[in-house]
C-alpha cells in the first residue's frame, strides 16, 4: 500500500511538475547569466585552483570533491544503466539537457550559499535553510528543507548506495541472496562509522583523495571500451537522438519514456537545483562568492557529461542489448565483460564500492550540516556518536532492502527539496547575478575579485563580506 502511494506520487512529481520547474528554472537561470554555464568556462578551472588565504579553511578543490563524491556515486552506474534498460538510449540526451541547464542552476544556489555563509568554530558552513532563513524571514520553510535533506540523504540515498554496491556482487559464485548482502552492508557500515568518527576533516580528506583517483579509472576504461567499437559511435550518436525524439512512443507511455527517466536519473545523479550541493559550497574560503558557484558548474559537468555519459557510450558500445531483466548492475557489469573478459565485472565492482563510499561520505557531509541547523548549534560527542550510530546501521540495513521502493522514497524526497529551493533561488536569484557582474567588472579591470555585500546593495545581514 505504502509503495502504490509513493510510486503515484514520484510519477506525478517526475511527469508533470519536476520536468517544468527544472527545465524552465535552469533555462531562465542560463539566459539571465547570459550563459555563464559556457561563456566563463575558463574562469572554472581557474576558480578550482584557489587556495584559503588563512592557508587552513576548505579549499575550493575540496569543496568541489565533496560535492562531486555525493553527485558521483552509484548513480553514474546503476542509474544509467537502470534508466537505459527502461527508458531507452534517449534517456541520455535527457539526462545531457537537464545538466547543461542544471548547471547555471547550480551556479545560482552555490553563489547564494557563499553570499549568505555563516561563521562557525571550524571555518564557514551554510547551505539553502541559511539563505531561506536570512533572506526570507522563514525559519519553518527552512527547518522543512533541512529534514527533507536529512531524509533523502541520511535515509534514503545512502540505503540505495548500500543495496546498488552490494548488488554488483549478484554476479559472483559465491553470492547468497539471503546472507550476502547483509555481511557486505556490515563491512560498507563499519568502514563509513570509522570515517566519521575522525569528523568533517577526514570526510573532505577521503573524498579529496578518492574522488579524482575513480573518476579519471573510470572515465579512462570506458573510453577504451568505446574506442574498441569505434567505427560504431556515430550509429550510438544517431541512435540517442532518433530515441529522445521519439515523440510517438514517448507520449504513449510517458512515465516510462526517455524524458521521465533521463530528468530522473539525471537529477539523481547531478543534484543541480536540488540544494544540496550548496552545503559543500558554503564550507569553502574564497575571496568572491561567484569562484564557488563556477567551481559547481564544473562538478555537474564532471558528473553528468562526463561520468554518465562515459557510462551510455561504454554500455552502447558493447552491443548487449538492454533488457527490464539486465536493469541496474547486471546489464553494465555484462557490457564491460563482452569487452574486458572477466577483468570487466571485477573493475565494475571496485569502482562501485568507491563510488559508493564517496556516495556516503558525501551525502553524511550534507546531513551533518543540516542537523546543525535543525539544532541550532553544533551538536555535542555524545549526540554525534548515537547520529553515527544510526547512520551507519541505515547503511547496513539497505544493503537488504527493495531497490524499487528505495529509488521511490529518494526520489520523491529529493522531489521535495527542488520545490522548495527551485522557488527560493529564482527569487535571490538577482543577487547572484549582481555578484556575478561584480566579479566580470573586476576580471575586466585586471584584478583579482574580491566581493563585498555593499557592491550588490544586499540588503540582508550577512557574517562575511564586510569592509
Amino acid at each position: 500500500m505504502l509503495g502504490n502511494i509513493i510510486s503515484n506520487i514520484n510519477n506525478a512529481l517526475y511527469s508533470y511538475v519536476l520536468i517544468i520547474v527544472l527545465v524552465l528554472g535552469g533555462i531562465y537561470f542560463t539566459v539571465r547569466t547570459r550563459f555563464v554555464q559556457f561563456r566563463l568556462l575558463g574562469e572554472q578551472f581557474r576558480a578550482v585552483t584557489e587556495k584559503p588565504a588563512d592557508g587552513r579553511g576548505v579549499s575550493s578543490f575540496q569543496a568541489l570533491m565533496v560535492s562531486t563524491a555525493s553527485r558521483v556515486g552509484t548513480g553514474n552506474i546503476i542509474g544509467v544503466s537502470t534508466a537505459i534498460c527502461l527508458g531507452g538510449y534517449g534517456s541520455i540526451f535527457w539526462m545531457w539537457v537537464i545538466a547543461v541547464f542544471g548547471a547555471a542552476s547550480a551556479f545560482v544556489e552555490s553563489t547564494l550559499a557563499q553570499i549568505y555563509k555563516k561563521k562557525g568554530p571550524e571555518g564557514s558552513y551554510g547551505g539553502p535553510a541559511y539563505y531561506i532563513e536570512a533572506a526570507l524571514k522563514s525559519k519553518p520553510l527552512a527547518l522543512i528543507f533541512s529534514v527533507l535533506l536529512i531524509i533523502t540523504y541520511g535515509v534514503g540515498f545512502n540505503m540505495l548506495a548500500s543495496y546498488n554496491l552490494q548488488s554488483t556482487f549478484s554476479s559472483y559464485s559465491f553470492y547468497d541472496a539471503k546472507y550476502t548482502p547483509w555481511i557486505i552492508g556490515l563491512i560498507l557500515a563499519a568502514i563509513v562509522c570509522y570515517c566519521l568518527f575522525g569528523g568533517g576533516k577526514r570526510i573532505v580528506n577521503a573524498t579529496t583523495l578518492i574522488v579524482p583517483f575513480m573518476g579519471i579509472a573510470y572515465i579512462l576504461i570506458a573510453l577504451v571500451i568505446t574506442l574498441m567499437n569505434a567505427s560504431a559511435i556515430p550509429s550510438m550518436i544517431a541512435e540517442i537522438f532518433r530515441d529522445a525524439f521519439d515523440f510517438e512512443a514517448i507520449f504513449g507511455g510517458f512515465s516510462g519514456s526517455c524524458i521521465m527517466y533521463g530528468i530522473k536519473r539525471g537529477l539523481f545523479s547531478n543534484e543541480a537545483g536540488v540544494g544540496s550541493a550548496p552545503n559543500a559550497s558554503a564550507s569553502a574560503e574564497v575571496a568572491h562568492p561567484v569562484k564557488q558557484g563556477l567551481v559547481q558548474v564544473l562538478s555537474v559537468f564532471i558528473d553528468t557529461i562526463l561520468i554518465c555519459s562515459a557510462t551510455g557510450f561504454m554500455c552502447m558500445a558493447s552491443g548487449i542489448t538492454p533488457t527490464d531483466e539486465l536493469s541496474g548492475a547486471p546489464f553494465v557489469q555484462a557490457s564491460v565483460e563482452s569487452a574486458l573478459g572477466a577483468f570487466g565485472p571485477i573493475f565494475i565492482t571496485v569502482a562501485m564500492i568507491l563510488f559508493a563510499f564517496t556516495t556516503l561520505l558525501g551525502n553524511l557531509f550534507y546531513v551533518e550540516k543540516a542537523i546543525c541547523y535543525v539544532m541550532g548549534r553544533v551538536p555535542g560527542k555524545k549526540f554525534n556518536t548515537v547520529f553515527y550510530i544510526i547512520a551507519s546501521l541505515v547503511i547496513f540495513i539497505g544493503a537488504g532492502l527493495s531497490a524499487g521502493l528505495l529509488w521511490d522514497i529518494a526520489d520523491v524526497t529529493m522531489g521535495a527539496m527542488t520545490l522548495i529551493n527551485m522557488p527560493v533561488i529564482l527569487y535571490l536569484g538577482k543577487y547572484a547575478y549582481r555578484a556575478l557582474n561584480d566579479y566580470i567588472r573586476q576580471r575586466k579591470e585586471g584584478r583579482a575579485p574580491v566581493f563585498y555585500a555593499e557592491n550588490i546593495d544586499l540588503p540582508h545581514d550577512v557574517d562575511y563580506w564586510k569592509k
